[in-house]
């Protein structure tokens, strides 16, 4: 059909003479003997404009121009437009088929490879792995189309024609099925599985450790996921599944098994490890079979040697705990004697920055408390100071030889009916200065808590406006940054007052204790082992202590990276005057040659025992033994016994174990076969009250034997060994009357266990003669019994200040650390439930008066155990409420009975009516 101008339309238009025609998708245009061609793409490409009587065509030609023809009538032109719409229309449905069609091929496809894959988990009884279904998912066509307009292509009537038809409703399931959550379904498809290869499996599974896997072990052999954690309570069987693992892979063909390796933290372990396995394969006929174990130290030599042609030199000294201490204890003597001002700032360390700071404005871990149960601090000089803040001032002070008074009266009389005399913090005689250090933050604000603390500082200022004497303030922000110690040598300096820093200066008798060097060469020793793990430099963690929080002791962190510097340098140069590496060298260096490609990783099954001591080297080496594709981490270990973080050890390589490895099955084992119930909910209870730690609920198949959890007060420390005396007595006494069951050998075992090695004290010298009959009786240390189990377990130190050890978890090895457990005494609370945790019927605790453990006291109060004597008569007293630690005891004085508290002279409290007659 053409479209032409109407004659009168051409005249009053004066349009020249044209013709258009449609061809197809494009329209022809002749003006006067021109001919135009153009395709019509869109509404713009060709418009009709109607006027009053006459409409206008214009075409967009190949140029920027527009061609423009006139005098259409009016009814033709809605003719035309009508025709370019249809066009336009028929275009489009034909552009849409084809593009439903090329997506319901890339769908279906897809899908297709998606079904193949769950089929083949189900017919082979494969796990479906993380690694399978990333790959499928990265093959999965990113379609041109949101699902929105994705669903209105598959239900538009104009398309498809007939929405009904058998073909169309295939095509609407496949688009449910491409919409469909894959992973939550191959989730399923592994559940599923996973529950018909128990059944198919349970002859395995039932005869491949002496006694039947549990439902829980049984999953954790089954789930063959490229990155297993099994997070196992403590006497849940983790050895027998880790055994059961290997056994299972080989026999089903998974794994050939020199394509196997068990990784354990030393040499008996590893042997251990291979004993089980070996026996769980003659149990299963398969005698021949052969699975390596090892520590982490041998396969990570064995892998640089094999990769750089040289087996490096690890000295004992850096691996054994005590050798390297006694090493570092060496080198810091050594430090000392050639420098002089190493010393000075290793024992300034020591005497002044031993302790941290708590927060601004919060309670502080007081010494001891006054008449008026005021809290205090012990200083150096020995005067009992009223924060911390003020005891590193005065310890600075006497360490740089400055003579000063604490809270002398001041030089005027202020005394008024509203104040009563006045006395600055601190004077300085030699300077004729007065020193006022205020609670103030880096705004200038006291804490929210302390009432009329800004108008007390403007009286104080007053006081030295008004009678000329020389005022110098400090602040806790300025003591905190650093800035406080600084100005405060200026000042003294100006007025005269030189420093003197003096290691040797004598400290009084009645001063604090400093921080003994075994302390500080001990913290030195973590620190240096978790920043090597992490690889982290000096100027790495100078910059993590710039990113702290300003309320932090930040002076204290940037004075032991001061010491931390030479130490280092001098722990490496000792390496390398040995041509030898240390163990976290060793881990990385293994780990990064695995990284980078120079060696390639010969096991498929890579499993790792006691994971919650793994150091984030050792976890690096483990990521990287199976980065390569096809490659499987079983790794099984129980956050709550993570104890060793003074060997390097980091919890969070295991709570955050699926952000270390990018991905992971996190599994449980909460059925334990050792201690009671009872126990079990009093010790998880206890362990959990850190939020970090993962959370479990342990059930026990084991029977209660009498009361699980005892606890025993004596007077004094020298009872303790009497009391565990008489607990052993009746013990050996129920035993030969049979009142109590034997023990697997006709003897039961008991361990006492000590938070340190001088605990062993409280071990009775003649229990093998006096009870040896009915018993065997073995002092460990706590961090020694992991890994272990006896009948009885007697913790003969539940002391304050001794378990839990205040030192245990010093907040400098935070810049060597990554963010993580920052709950406090963590590590201790572990060390804890590992020594409740070791016995297979009951715990009994010994304590003293007036010095009971927090960690007991907690136990108390939870109901979980009650306080005795070791006669058994309940214990009735009144705690201290200024301590909270003594108790009120009955007294004799000069003037008569009294009570008081039984922690004096370090605490000097008395109760309301306290004398008596």
């Amino acid at each position: 059909m053409e479209w032409r101008p109407s004659i009168w339309g051409q005249r009053v238009t004066r349009s020249p003479h044209w013709w258009l025609r449609l061809d197809g998708e494009s329209i022809e245009l002749n003006v006067a003997g021109q001919q135009y061609r153009q395709r019509v793409d869109d509404d713009h490409s060709v418009q009709v404009i109607q006027g009053l009587f006459w409409s206008r065509v214009e075409l967009q030609t190949g140029s920027a121009a527009r061609l423009s023809v006139d005098g259409l009538a009016n009814a033709q032109a809605s003719r035309l437009a009508a025709a370019l719409q249809q066009m336009r229309f028929a275009r489009t449905t034909r552009g849409r088929k084809a593009l439903f069609d090329t997506i319901l091929e890339q769908i279906q496809a897809w899908l297709s490879a998606a079904d193949a894959l769950i089929d083949r988990g189900s017919a082979g009884r494969r796990w479906i792995t993380h690694e399978q279904q990333q790959a499928l998912l990265a093959e999965r066509s990113s379609l041109p189309l949101q699902p929105a307009e994705l669903e209105q292509l598959f239900l538009d009537e104009n398309v498809h024609g007939d929405l009904h038809s058998h073909s169309h409703r295939a095509a609407l399931d496949a688009l449910h099925d491409w919409q469909m959550d894959w992973p939550a379904a191959w989730a399923e498809a592994n559940a599923t599985m996973a529950t018909r290869e128990r059944m198919l499996a349970k002859d395995f599974l039932d005869r491949v450790e002496s006694k039947p896997l549990t439902e829980e072990q049984a999953r954790a052999v089954i789930c063959f996921d490229n990155r297993v954690q099994v997070v196992a309570a403590a006497g849940s069987g983790k050895t027998s599944t880790m055994v059961a693992k290997a056994a299972y892979a080989i026999d089903r063909g998974f794994v050939e098994p020199e394509r196997i390796v068990m990784l354990a933290f030393n040499k008996d372990a590893a042997r251990e490890l291979e004993e089980r396995a070996q026996r769980c394969f003659d149990r299963l006929g398969m005698g021949d079979t052969v699975v390596e174990a090892r520590t982490f130290h041998s396969l990570g030599l064995a892998i640089i040697a094999k990769a750089t042609g040289r087996k490096p030199d690890i000295p004992e000294w850096a691996v054994d705990a005590t050798l390297g201490f006694n090493k570092l204890a060496e080198l810091v003597d050594d430090l000392k004697d050639r420098s002089t001002h190493f010393r000075t700032q290793w024992d300034m360390f020591r005497l002044v920055f031993g302790r941290d700071l708590p927060p601004f404005g919060a309670e502080m871990e007081a010494d001891g408390y006054d008449r008026d149960g005021t809290p205090y601090i012990r200083t150096l000089q020995g005067e009992r100071v009223k924060s911390l803040e003020e005891c590193v001032i005065a310890d600075w002070l006497f360490y740089n030889g400055v003579a000063y008074d604490y809270e002398r009266r001041y030089e005027f009389d202020t005394a008024t009916d509203t104040h009563r005399q006045y006395r600055p913090d601190f004077y300085y005689p030699d300077a004729q200065l007065y020193h006022e250090h205020f609670a103030l933050d880096a705004d200038g604000q006291p804490p929210k808590h302390f009432a009329n603390y800004s108008e007390g500082m403007h009286w104080k200022r007053q006081q030295h406006v008004a009678r000329g004497t020389a005022l110098v303030e400090t602040t806790s922000f300025g003591l905190r940054s650093g800035h406080a110690l600084l100005d405060l040598a200026e000042k003294l300096g100006a007025s005269d007052v030189e420093l003197d820093p003096n290691p040797d200066r004598e400290l009084p008798d009645q001063g604090a204790k400093p921080m003994p060097d075994a302390d500080l060469i001990g913290l030195m020793r973590t620190f240096i082992a978790h920043a090597k793990s992490n690889c982290l430099t000096l100027d790495d963690m100078a910059a993590r202590l710039r990113q702290m929080p300003e309320d932090q002791f930040k002076e204290r962190y940037r004075r032991f990276l001061e010491i931390a510097g030479p130490v280092f340098q001098a722990w490496d140069n000792a390496l390398a005057g040995e041509r030898s590496i240390d163990f976290e060298d060793m881990l990385n260096m293994a780990a990064g040659l695995l990284e980078q490609g120079h060696y390639e990783s010969p096991y498929e099954l890579v499993m790792a025992d006691e994971f919650q001591d793994a150091s984030r080297a050792r976890a690096r080496l483990c990521r990287a033994l199976v980065s390569q594709p096809g490659r499987h981490l079983f790794a099984v270990g129980d956050d709550w016994q993570s104890i060793n973080r003074f060997a390097g050890a980091d919890v969070s390589a295991m709570t955050g174990f699926r952000e270390w490895m990018g991905h992971g099955q996190v599994l449980k084992l909460e059925q334990t076969f050792r201690c009671p119930q009872a126990l079990c909910d009093a010790s998880s209870h206890f362990v959990s009250r850190n939020p970090a730690q993962i959370v479990k609920e342990v059930r026990s198949a084991a029977p209660a034997m009498g009361p699980v959890l005892q606890a025993f007060q004596m007077n004094r420390r020298e009872e303790v060994q009497d009391g565990v005396r008489q607990y052993l007595a009746k013990l050996h006494q129920q035993l030969s009357s049979g009142a109590v069951p034997q023990g697997r050998n006709g003897r039961v075992t008991v361990f006492i266990l000590g938070r340190y090695r001088a605990d062993r004290s409280a071990m009775p010298s003649d229990w093998k003669t006096a009870f040896g009959s009915t018993m065997d009786v073995e002092f460990l240390t706590v961090h020694r019994s992991k890994g272990r189990e006896a009948d009885y377990v007697i913790l003969p130190g539940m002391i304050n200040r001794s378990f839990p050890s205040l030192r245990a978890d010093d907040p400098v090895l935070s810049l060597a650390m990554p963010d993580g457990d920052t709950y406090p005494l963590s590590e201790e609370r572990r060390l804890f439930y590992v020594a409740l945790t070791r016995a297979r019927r009951s715990v009994a605790m010994f304590t003293l008066q007036g010095k009971r453990s927090p960690f007991l006291d907690e136990l108390v109060k939870d109901g979980a155990v009650e306080m005795t004597a070791i006669s058994g008569a309940a214990i009735h007293e009144e705690r201290c409420p200024v301590c909270k630690v003594g108790v009120f005891v009955e007294r004799n004085g000069p003037h008569g009975a009294f009570r008081s508290c039984s922690s004096y002279p370090l605490c000097h409290n008395k109760p309301n009516g306290g004398r008596r007659g």
